[in-house]
């Protein structure tokens, strides 16, 4: 997400070694202003950023030390000049949400998205397909509410959509209505007038304009527009998982003065981030993001009450595959594993390093879904009802070959063993000694 600029910011640090005059702080500027200009951060805002840590640097004393801090001040004053961060809520529920933009950005994918992010922490959502202009939009709204678990709601017009779920909302005491909105390829009048006549019926709270990171300057320059016509309260960037260097969330929040408030990271509706300025500024510098990678890993933990039930499940050997699938399910709700991997202080380009790491989406994992999707009910309960004639129809019907499905099952029963030998008592003991390289795993064949 932010490694490309993070180590064009990084590298200009460092050439700070031998900073001791004018004529240093000049080149390390000079080396700065390259990487922002090539990180896709608006000339003016370089120019502001530049100037101000030149003075300060100055002012301070000319050395390392110094230039870091500066730089630090000054992105942090940038990206948290503009306002709000996350999700505000009104002071009398419903809070309403109008979700607006360009097509292909992302819009119907981010409504899901926020709805799940407010869902996990305790909040009745309401979902509106207003997008009545791609006919697949409502409909892929719909099928994302139902994965969500929450209501969802439309109509005929995009107009009496909005009414209908402000209605709904109200009487069935909601906290937050959020409405999927139509786009265009460009900016035009139908658009504008539609969203302008959305907000005129049910007042929103908020107006985020849902922008693709990898438009670059172009989402600057279209937020700046929609901004002009109906007033946004917030932005919400899409595709940061991509090839997105960083800098249009600076430029962003210094050239339209409204604020940043969340960043979609992945595909997965668990991939919403909050912006927070200090948490990314921190990013930008090579200092990682403990905090959003905790509250990530903590809002997407297992049930206390699941977890002691696995526990005396694998304790008695009675761990199957119903469970299994549970725990996959679990980890799909953290969310991208390469983004919370560049949370990680020193870790960003491990992450980039190590590829493609989105778990849920792997090939081996959908090929064990398919598997246990498969099996009978009492396959799944009794794993070793699995004969080989069993596992020849489970892989006929998940489309595997019988190879896949013995491997799957043989690595199901491993980790089954492996994991009942390290719950028992002395099993944390067990794993320390082979970390420690005195000792190895049980050879389970």
């Amino acid at each position: 997400m932010f490694n490309k600029i993070s180590e064009a910011l990084g590298a200009a640090i460092a050439r700070v070694r031998h900073f001791d005059d004018e004529k240093s702080l000049k080149r390390v500027l000079d080396d700065l202003r390259k990487a922002l200009l090539k990180n896709d951060i608006h000339h003016k805002v370089v120019k502001t950023l530049i100037d101000r840590v030149e003075i300060e640097t100055k002012q301070a004393g000319i050395q390392k030390e110094k230039f870091a801090a500066e730089l630090e001040k000054a992105l942090f004053d940038v990206l948290a000049a503009a306002g709000n961060q996350g999700f505000v809520f009104a002071d009398r529920p419903p809070t309403i949400v109008v979700m607006a933009g360009l097509q292909g950005s992302g819009k119907t994918t981010t409504s899901a998205k926020l709805a799940s992010y407010l869902k996990s922490r305790g909040k009745k959502v309401l979902l509106c397909g207003a997008d009545l202009q791609r006919h697949a939009a409502s409909e892929q709204l719909r099928q994302l509410a139902e994965q969500i678990e929450v209501e969802f709601i439309t109509a005929g017009d995009p107009v009496k959509a909005a009414k209908t779920a402000l209605d709904r909302a109200k009487s069935a005491l909601f906290d937050v209505l959020i409405v999927d909105t139509a786009g265009r390829l460009a900016i035009d009048d139908a658009l504008m007038n539609e969203l302008a006549a959305i907000k005129n019926v049910i007042s929103p709270h908020e107006i985020f304009y849902v922008a693709d990171s990898l438009t670059g300057q172009d989402a600057a320059r279209t937020a700046a527009a929609f901004h002009e016509k109906v007033a946004l309260t917030g932005v919400i960037l899409t595709k940061f998982d991509g090839d997105a260097t960083g800098g249009v969330a600076i430029s962003l929040a210094a050239q339209i003065g409204v604020p940043l408030r969340f960043l979609g990271t992945g595909e997965k509706v668990a991939d919403l981030e909050i912006f927070i300025p200090e948490r990314i500024v921190s990013r930008l510098l090579g200092g990682g993001d403990i905090a959003t990678l905790a509250e990530k890993v903590g809002f997407a933990a297992i049930d206390e009450k699941k977890a002691k039930e696995v526990q005396r499940k694998i304790k008695k050997g009675d761990f199957n595959f119903n469970d299994f699938m549970d725990q996959l399910d679990q980890m799909s709700k953290i969310g991208n594993m390469k983004s919370l991997i560049s949370m990680i202080p020193g870790a960003g380009g491990l992450a980039d390093k190590l590829g493609d790491l989105d778990l849920e989406n792997s090939k081996e994992l959908s090929h064990t879904r398919a598997a246990i999707r498969s099996m009978t009910p009492r396959e799944r309960e009794n794993p070793d009802l699995l004969n080989p004639s069993r596992k020849a129809r489970i892989a006929s019907g998940a489309g595997l070959k019988i190879e896949e499905v013995n491997r799957i099952v043989k690595q199901f029963r491993n980790g089954a063993k492996i994991a009942k030998q390290f719950s028992g008592k002395g099993g944390m003991a067990k794993l320390q000694t082979i970390l420690a390289g005195g000792g190895r795993p049980p050879n389970f064949r």
